[in-house]
C-alpha cells in the first residue's frame, strides 16, 4: 500500500500551516481547495487528504505516502489517472474514505527533484485571475518591487495541464528544467489557470511566499489598469541580491524568522 492514514505523523507545524492558508479572510482557497505537505525524516510524505477543508483541518485529514512508487508514476509514460487514484487510496477509516489529494504529485515532484521540508498549494483569487489572463505567462518575468524579489525570488511558470497525472508530469518536467538552469528549486511556482505552489524549508516560509504572491498579483492588476507595469530591471535585482543584508533577510525568511 502506497498511502496510509497515520494521524500520529501529522506535525503541529503542518497542521498550523494548513489552517493558516485556509483562513477565509486570506482568500487563498475555498471549499476543499488547496493542499499542503511535509517531508518526514524517513523519506515519506504527509499530504492533505482529498475532500477536506484547509481552514479547519485536523490530523485526521492527512495521509502518508511512500515517494518511490509515486515518482515512478510521474516518470512512466504508461501510468494512468486510475493508477494514481489507486496509489493515493489509504482505505476506509471510521466509515470515511481516505485518499491523498489529486494534486499530491505536485508535492511528490518537488521531493523527486530536490527534497524540501514544506510545500503549500493554494488557489488565490488575485493570482488565479492573473494566471487566467493574457498576461499569465509573462506577468512574473520580472519583479515589480524589492520585497517581491526578496520573498519569492524568480518564479517558475507552468503551462496548464489537467490536475492529476497530466499536471504531475508537466510540473515535474518544468521543475527539472528550472533546477538544472538555476541550481535550486523555485520558491514560487505559478500554475496557469490554476493557482500557486510555495516551496520552503519552513512552514512560515511557505506562508510568507503565498502571501507575497497575492500582493504581487494585486500590484500587477493595478499597474495594468493604469497603463502597464514598469518592473525592476534584471541589473537592479542582481545588485539587490548581491547585498549581504538582503541575503541575510532571504535566509531569515526561509528559516521562518520573519
Amino acid at each position: 500500500m502506497t498511502a496510509r492514514h497515520r494521524p500520529d505523523l501529522v506535525s503541529a507545524e503542518l497542521l498550523g500551516l494548513t489552517r493558516s492558508l485556509g483562513r477565509p479572510e486570506r482568500d487563498l482557497v475555498i471549499l476543499a481547495e488547496g493542499n499542503t505537505s511535509q517531508l518526514l525524516d524517513d523519506g515519506r510524505l504527509v499530504v492533505k487528504a482529498s475532500g477536506s477543508r484547509m481552514r479547519d483541518a485536523s490530523v485526521e485529514d492527512f495521509v502518508v505516502v511512500d515517494l518511490p512508487p509515486l515518482v515512478e508514476l510521474i516518470t512512466s509514460a504508461s501510468s494512468t489517472q486510475r493508477d494514481l487514484t489507486r496509489a493515493l487510496d489509504a482505505g476506509t477509516v471510521d466509515g470515511r474514505r481516505r485518499r491523498g489529494s489529486i494534486e499530491t504529485l505536485m508535492h511528490v515532484a518537488v521531493q523527486a527533484v530536490q527534497p524540501v521540508p514544506f510545500v503549500g498549494h493554494t488557489h488565490p483569487t488575485a493570482v488565479v485571475a492573473l494566471l487566467s489572463s493574457v498576461h499569465a505567462e509573462s506577468a512574473f518575468d520580472y519583479a515589480a518591487y524589492s520585497d517581491e524579489a526578496v520573498v519569492i525570488g524568480r518564479p517558475l511558470f507552468v503551462p496548464y495541464a489537467q490536475p492529476g497525472i497530466d499536471l504531475g508530469r508537466v510540473y515535474h518536467r518544468c521543475l527539472v528544467e528550472y533546477a538544472e538552469r538555476e541550481g535550486v528549486l523555485p520558491q514560487l511556482v505559478l500554475l496557469a489557470n490554476h493557482g500557486i505552489v510555495a516551496i520552503a524549508p519552513t512552514a512560515e516560509g511557505v506562508d510568507a511566499i503565498s502571501e507575497m504572491a497575492v500582493k504581487a498579483a494585486a500590484v500587477r492588476r493595478i499597474a495594468y489598469s493604469v497603463g502597464g507595469l514598469v518592473p525592476l530591471s534584471e541589473e537592479a535585482v542582481a545588485k539587490f541580491f548581491a547585498r549581504d543584508d538582503v541575503a541575510e533577510r532571504r535566509g531569515n525568511i526561509a528559516a521562518g524568522r520573519l
